[in-house]
């Protein structure tokens, strides 16, 4: 018999909770694409690559705050 206590990550995921982290995953594509926008008009003058690097230090510096 259990004693009442027991770790909630082992309890199956609620559809809350599926569509919670669909949320985020959109919320977080969405944040990606506005940021690239935001950049090709602020810096049009960057190239590619440099376009590439800055996505990416956006996306771990997103993934730190989520």
């Amino acid at each position: 018999m259990s004693d009442g206590n027991f770790n909630r990550s082992l309890l199956p995921h609620t559809p809350y909770h599926s569509g919670l982290q669909a949320g985020k995953a959109m919320a977080r594509m969405q944040a990606i694409e506005t940021f690239k926008c935001y950049l090709a008009t602020l810096h049009p003058d960057f190239t590619e690559e440099e376009r590439k690097e800055q996505t990416e230090i956006f996306k771990k510096m997103l993934s730190a705050k989520l």
